[in-house]
């Protein structure tokens, strides 16, 4: 028997099915157009771009202080910078508060068709991941509640969910918060918010400022465009942050993407031109494909969920014959659907035409 078969990780590791990202290629295809990743199809700010380019003569030095982004993203908020933790994408964050809250015989709840990455974080911190029922692909609070224990330490609630584009509103989010144990967090995964118009607001961070018990969390990869630094921060009450300072890495986040986020974030233009086009063209993409004959869960994010049932293995194949790749969602519990980020007008006309023609064909 070799050596290592008496060695083994911690519990829960081989559990772990290791993450797959959205494809990014078709075998054959010259030209594609990748709509499986929910990622902005017009880039970052130019100035993000700028910011990045001029901190190249610096790659021998660690990075700085995070507090000149801090302060970028508190101006914009209207927070209190010593409040936020930076992490390398909120998917850092979201295994942070993990490996810091819970481990072997704790309890890491969330909604049934939500993030990956709750699942497997809570399994490398040793946790048992517990699901609770969903109502018409949408997260239900009372489920929630329900499935909540004394060994419950962290809640995740993605508002808008991914994969599934739902929405809820600021008086369940605030329920749910009433309801938490006493040694348990709410975490709030803001990834998709940059893209609810104002009146959507779901109050999360109204929630931290308000109670000791709640986290939220936004990225820098979806509508700011910078997927590829991975970037995100989380606003906490102070207790949290000292515990997150004490267990992130001392240089968690690169000089780069400090630069580049500092920029980004201050170029709030860019982002509300990016908020009204995603808002424009997904809201015409549904109806288009809804017309062909797919049905569409409404979407509050960049992306829409399309029901496909028993022919998705079909709808998915002519997508890639015309170098359309989506993300098919069996590992969210969601088969017979498909995830398709909404791209610019090229993308978008011609996601809609393929539709089209498939439907025909059928």
């Amino acid at each position: 028997m070799p050596e290592h078969a008496t060695i083994h990780p911690r519990p829960g590791i081989m559990e772990i099915a290791p993450y797959v990202a959205g494809a990014a290629r078709i075998e054959g295809a010259n030209r594609v157009v990748k709509l499986s990743a929910n990622e902005n199809p017009f880039g970052p700010s130019p100035k993000a771009i700028e910011a990045y380019r001029a901190a190249a003569d610096q790659l021998n030095v660690y990075p700085e202080s995070h507090a000149p982004l801090a302060e970028a993203i508190a101006a914009v908020h209207g927070l209190e910078a010593e409040r936020i933790v930076l992490g390398a994408g909120s998917d850092e964050l979201i295994a942070l508060l993990c490996r810091a809250y819970a481990g072997q015989g704790d309890e890491v709840l969330y909604s049934e068709h939500g993030f990956l990455m709750y699942r497997l974080s809570a399994l490398a911190s040793g946790a048992t991941p517990v699901i609770a029922p969903e109502r018409e692909l949408t997260a239900d609070v009372d489920a929630l509640i329900g499935a909540m224990t004394g060994r419950t330490r962290l809640v995740f609630l993605a508002n808008p969910n991914n994969p599934t584009g739902t929405l809820l509103k600021a008086a369940e989010i605030a329920r749910l918060a009433d309801a938490l144990p006493k040694r348990a967090l709410l975490v709030l995964d803001a990834a998709y918010a940059e893209y609810l118009r104002p009146e959507q607001d779901d109050g999360a961070i109204a929630l931290v400022r308000a109670r000791e018990n709640v986290v939220v969390m936004h990225t820098f990869s979806k509508i700011y465009g910078l997927a590829a630094l991975r970037l995100g921060w989380a606003y906490a009450p102070a207790h949290v942050v000292s515990v997150l300072h004490r267990v992130r890495g001392p240089f968690n986040v690169s000089r780069p993407a400090l630069a580049a986020g500092v920029a980004a974030m201050q170029d709030q233009e860019w982002v509300e031109r990016c908020r009204v086009l995603n808002e424009v063209w997904r809201d015409w993409l549904a109806r288009e494909i809804t017309a062909a004959g797919f049905p569409v869960t409404p979407s509050a994010a960049n992306f829409l969920l399309v029901e496909a049932g028993e022919r998705v293995d079909a709808f998915d194949a002519h997508l890639q014959a015309r170098g359309l790749i989506a993300r098919r969602v069996d590992a969210y519990g969601l088969p017979g659907h498909i995830r398709i980020t909404v791209g610019d007008e090229t993308a978008c006309r011609a996601l809609a035409g393929a539709v089209a023609s498939f439907a025909g064909k059928a």
